[in-house]
Parts: structure tokens; C-alpha cells; sequence
């Protein structure tokens, strides 16, 4: 499953809807999320560093953007986006994925929340709280959601349900999300739901946990062992069809299974062996090594984008916190990781090897055709 040839975002941008007075508008809003995106890509982090970017690459972006003002300051920088309509923009985005994202039957879309930590503006303030939608078959962040306060990502799950297309694909969610209204969403938009199951649903993982104790296993998948990290784990995943062991099976809608995996590692060095247990419901109709797939690839919103935005990008770090800047900022740096996640270079360019973000974002600084064609012309 590969991208279509990607559409620049920047054009879906450009179907924001001000929301500046017209009269206090210095600086284009095209070019504010122009020099945004350009420079997030090439490394920036702060609004300084933005406008740092804008004037010393004021030559180069003159030639496809109309700048009569000049480069916007830091402060413009910050102010647009503190009061920016963050579900416009967010729509915007979403337009754009559909656009590109491989939508094809059979993808697996995985659902988790991230802490924004920089975003606490005091001691009696909470942190801002994103949830954020992924996909391994397309390499692409398809929607974000803010946590608002006085909530939890139980609300905040359908409403990014709502902003995406998942109907045939499956959806996998942590236990935070195993919810009967999550669920019964999910089935509705036409698509599967595998969710994580622990002590939040009353007596559901005793009773999943009685039924694999007791019951017949339907389907069993022994995976090989892997090494990583000094040790050596096998994982088994074993599915039991119907759901005739759960109390009030029928408030889940759709479902058909009910899923345990088994993991055991071993320390390489101690020989120390630990076991672990984990739990599912889906409504899926599936092999037991299809669910192993499935299940392990939820893994991949944390490795491909949760590790991403704070080890590459240094999302943890930021301090931004006036009004919607940080919500805002993490969706133009969530665009610059689709893009350079996606963006080809050629055997020759590349020396035949896979080039890192790192990389990637050092070579767009310092090439401004390479950071054009990130920009314009990904694929």
C-alpha cells in the first residue's frame, strides 16, 4: 500500500478562514503558515526561531510568496496562532490527509493520547492533553483532538472519530478507550474496533479472564521469538469467537471475539523470565494472526509519532501556552512529519541507504530546492 502523489498541505491552508480583522492584517495568513511549515521542517521549534528562519531565507521565499511586509515577528507568529479557530485548521488537515492517505479497505488506524508537557502555564493548570489518530499503511497522522478541560479521552475519541473516514478499517484503541459508545461509533462509521481491556469495565476482564481459563480456544498464534533490547520475547495471541462468557454482552455492539496475547520474555542475560497478559474485545472477523498484526501495530502511533514529536521535533519541550498556540503549533509540526515521513530521495541522493528525520530536516535547511520539494512535491 503506497501514497498517492501528495498534495501540498499548504493548499488546504489556504481554505482557512481568517481570523484576524481585516484591517490588522500586515502579513498575509498564506505566508504565516507558508514560513510555519517551511520551517518546522528545517528544525524550528520556537517563534523566534521561525522568524529567524523567514529572514534569513527571506530571498528564497520571496520567490514564490508575496511578502510586502516582510517577515512576520515572532510575535505576529505567536498571536495568529494563540487565537487561530483550531478546528478550522484542524478541518484543513484532515482535508488534506483524505486527499492522500491511503483509504483502502483493510488499514488499521491506531487511537492513543499524548501529554503536551511544556503546555502548563502554572501549578494550578493542567497540562493540555492531545489525542491523535495513525496509520502504518499510509506513515501518516490522519487527526488530532484536544482533551478540553474537565474531560478525559473518552469524549475526545468520537469527536475525532467523527473528523476522520474509517469505514473499512480497524481501529485500535488502549483501554481508555474501551467504551460501549466507542464502540457502537466505530461500528456505525463502517469499520472494526479492537479495544484493550483492563479494570474500567466493571467485571469485563474477569469475565475474559474466566473464559480463557475455562473455555475452548477458537484460533491460536504462536509468533516467533524476537530479540530486542537484551531480551527475547514470544508473544501468543489466542481468540475465542462469541461473547456468550461477558455479562451485558449485548451493549457491545457488533462484537464477535474476544482476544488474549501472551507475552514472555527472557533477559538475555539473567535468564530472568517474566510473563504478561493482555486483553481485547473486537468486533472483527479474523485469524488469531491477523489480531497479532493488529494488536502490534498500535505499537506504531508510539514509535512513528509519539517518539517522533518528542525526540525529533522536541514537543515535550515547548513552552508555548498562550491561548491555542500549542494545539496549533502540534498540528503544523504533526504536517511537517507527514511530509518528511513521506517524502522520497533517490538512490543516488540517499547513498542507497534509509535517511533518518534528523536528516531529512537538516538537508531541507541547508538545500532549499530539497525543502521545496518536501513542501510541494512529496510523495
Amino acid at each position: 500500500m503506497g501514497l498517492k502523489k501528495m498534495n501540498s498541505p499548504l493548499v488546504y491552508f489556504s481554505g482557512y478562514k481568517d481570523h484576524r480583522m481585516q484591517r490588522s492584517q500586515e502579513h498575509k495568513m498564506e505566508n504565516i503558515i507558508a514560513i510555519t511549515l517551511a520551517a518546522i521542517i528545517c528544525g524550528a521549534e520556537s517563534w523566534y526561531e521561525i522568524e529567524d528562519f523567514g529572514k534569513k531565507k527571506h530571498a528564497w521565499l520571496s520567490t514564490f510568496l508575496e511578502l510586502p511586509s516582510g517577515i512576520p515577528s515572532h510575535d505576529t507568529f505567536n498571536r495568529f496562532y494563540a487565537m487561530a479557530d483550531t478546528a478550522s485548521l484542524e478541518k484543513c488537515f484532515n482535508q488534506w490527509v483524505a486527499s492522500v492517505a491511503n483509504v483502502s479497505s483493510g488499514r488499521v488506524i491506531n487511537v492513543d493520547g499524548k501529554c503536551l508537557r511544556g503546555s502548563r502555564k502554572g501549578d494550578n493548570d493542567s497540562f493540555i492533553h492531545m489525542v491523535s489518530a495513525w496509520c502504518n499503511n499510509s506513515n501518516m497522522v490522519l487527526g488530532q483532538q484536544k482533551v478540553y478541560d474537565k474531560s478525559n479521552e473518552i469524549t475526545a475519541i468520537p469527536a475525532l472519530l467523527d473528523a476522520m473516514f474509517i469505514e473499512g478499517s480497524t481501529v485500535t484503541i488502549d483501554a481508555m478507550g474501551c467504551q460501549k459508545e466507542i464502540a457502537e461509533k466505530i461500528v456505525t462509521g463502517k469499520a472494526d474496533y479492537i479495544l484493550a481491556v483492563k479494570g474500567n469495565q466493571g467485571v469485563l476482564e474477569d469475565d475474559i479472564k474466566e473464559a480463557f481459563k475455562f473455555g475452548r480456544v477458537d484460533d491460536e498464534y504462536a509468533g516467533k521469538a524476537e530479540l530486542g533490547h537484551g531480551r527475547i520475547e514470544t508473544r501468543t495471541t489466542r481468540v475465542i469467537k462469541g461473547s456468550d462468557w461477558l455479562c451485558n454482552q449485548k451493549d457491545w455492539k457488533k462484537l464477535y471475539c474476544i482476544i488474549m496475547v501472551l507475552s514472555k520474555r527472557v533477559d538475555k542475560k539473567s535468564g530472568k523470565q517474566e510473563l504478561s497478559e493482555r486483553y481485547y474485545i473486537s468486533s472483527k472477523k479474523a485469524t488469531a494472526e491477523e489480531f497479532n498484526s493488529c494488536i502490534r501495530s498500535h505499537w506504531g502511533i508510539e514509535n512513528n509519532l509519539h517518539w517522533c514529536l518528542d525526540v525529533v521535533f522536541h514537543e515535550d519541550m515547548s513552552k508555548k501556552r498562550a491561548g491555542e498556540s500549542a494545539q496549533n503549533f502540534s498540528l503544523m509540526a504533526k504536517s511537517a512529519l507527514n511530509l518528511i515521513k513521506n517524502h522520497q530521495l533517490n538512490a543516488k541522493d540517499s547513498g542507497g541507504t534509509k535517511i533518518s528525520l534528523k536528516r531529512k530536516r537538516l538537508m531541507a535547511a541547508w538545500d532549499n530546492d530539497y525543502l521545496m520539494d518536501i513542501l510541494v512535491n512529496a510523495k
